[in-house]
């Protein structure tokens, strides 16, 4: 066997590895939390598919909710929201195989990039598939003492509500995904190799990309501590559990943008809701849209205001962590520019992921909601407001760290080295 042949069959086998162990990761994941929330429990076995529907929701995909009970009743339902606990798992896990073959290499030409990843996405989009195939099902509904419980019972016809993952969408959306993953961990790391084209962007684009990486990552170890001291002291440790299995992220990244200053929008309507804490739920159950701010929370538990103090904290210690990370030849305002951009575009990418919408509601005989069994959940951000103050907060945090690593940069500097590890260029008025 050729040395071409073996290399494709170790390209071939690593990316395989890489999407195992991404899925495993993210179905582990998913079914720890819907065993903490319950699911376990439904009947039918209907669990496996319920674990399949979130780890295709988890990789980007999108599931279709469908229902009805026959002539009677109709059932209205959607959702649209991202299970960003399972999802960071998949990604974590995923990246880490990626890059680990790469290691070695300090340049690669684009063609041997390419030939890394083709493999990874093709073999990424057939595992999606497989999952998205399996994640359907139909569950009946129990409508209690209703009219619709009253008469399906006489008529054999009771509520149904089902989900079926819809694949076009599924393959679009995880293809995104999977890509975006790969192009994150190749500008996080700081031994992924690049093309040489490349390599002069490496102060500009890496020492920003793995301080905003660190910066959401640290928000939800946060959050997974905040959570466990929770159902340790508080009870309801099994549904503790299910969000942090399953949601923290969306909380914790929700509380970062709030933190700067930014804001979202929307509304809870009925007996259902979102896994939030109570202040949120509060804030949000008004007859109109509410606006979600740091004073609308404040104005429900003063104790809100703390979540400025943490992003003041966390974003001056990414802007220091960008600066070290940096070569001392950077300016101040450049750490400013490059840490406000990474800042801006992370925020994008979070409001995007982390925003909820969901409706379900039945109608007897086509005719309104029935009392009891309808509801609205909607949060979505205001990026107009948030995006741009990322932008700035991102800015001063960057100037502020690249201030307070002054020092260290220093020394670096007079041992001839920069925290990347490459050797200070020397001025030709001191070359010998």
């Amino acid at each position: 066997m050729s040395r071409s042949s073996r290399g494709s069959e170790r390209v071939w086998l690593d990316a395989l590895v890489a999407v195992l162990a991404g899925f495993v990761a993210m179905t582990v994941v998913a079914a720890a939390g819907l065993v903490c929330a319950g699911a376990d429990g439904l009947p039918g076995g209907a669990f496996p598919h319920v674990v399949a529907a979130v780890v295709v929701l988890a990789a980007g995909g999108s599931v279709d909710v469908t229902g009805g009970a026959g002539f009677l009743a109709g059932a209205q339902a959607g959702l649209s929201v991202m299970p960003l606990s399972v999802s960071l798992a998949g990604a974590l896990t995923a990246a880490f195989c990626f890059l680990r073959p790469l290691r070695h290499h300090a340049v690669a030409g684009p063609r041997r990039l390419l030939a890394r990843a083709a493999p990874l996405v093709l073999l990424w989009l057939l595992a999606l598939t497989a999952f998205a195939l399996f994640a359907r099902h139909t569950f009946g509904i129990s409508t209690g003492d209703s009219p619709i419980g009253e008469i399906s019972e006489l008529l054999d016809s009771a509520p149904t509500v089902g989900f079926e993952a819809a694949l076009p969408g599924t393959l679009f959306l995880g293809l995104l995904w999977i890509l975006g993953v790969v192009l994150v961990s190749l500008l996080v790391s700081r031994r992924a190799p690049l093309p040489a084209r490349l390599v002069r962007f490496h102060d500009a684009v890496r020492p920003a990309a793995f301080a905003v990486v660190a910066l959401l990552l640290a928000y939800a170890a946060l959050g997974v501590v905040a959570g466990l001291v929770v159902a340790a002291t508080q009870g309801h440790a099994r549904e503790t559990l299910a969000v942090v299995l399953l949601g923290v992220p969306n909380l914790t990244w929700l509380a970062f943008t709030l933190g700067f200053g930014g804001a979202w929008q929307g509304r809870v309507e009925g007996p259902f809701g979102l896994p939030m804490p109570r202040v949120l739920d509060d804030v949000l159950r008004t007859p109109d849209l509410s606006t979600v701010d740091v004073g609308s929370l404040a104005r429900q538990d003063a104790r809100a205001w703390w979540l400025v103090a943490v992003a003041v904290a966390l974003l001056l210690g990414a802007g220091f962590l960008m600066a070290v990370r940096s070569s001392a030849r950077v300016r101040p305002w450049q750490h400013a520019l490059h840490l406000g951009v990474a800042l801006a575009l992370a925020t994008l990418v979070v409001c995007l992921l982390a925003g909820v919408e969901a409706r379900f509601g039945l109608s007897l005989l086509g005719i309104g909601d029935v009392d009891g069994l309808g509801g609205k959940v909607r949060l979505l951000p205001l990026l107009g407001r948030t995006v741009p103050l990322a932008l700035l907060a991102g800015a001063v945090a960057g100037f502020l760290g690249a201030l307070l690593a002054a020092p260290v940069r220093r020394r670096d500097r007079k041992d001839g080295t920069d925290r990347t590890g490459r050797a200070e260029p020397v001025p030709p008025a001191q070359r010998h």
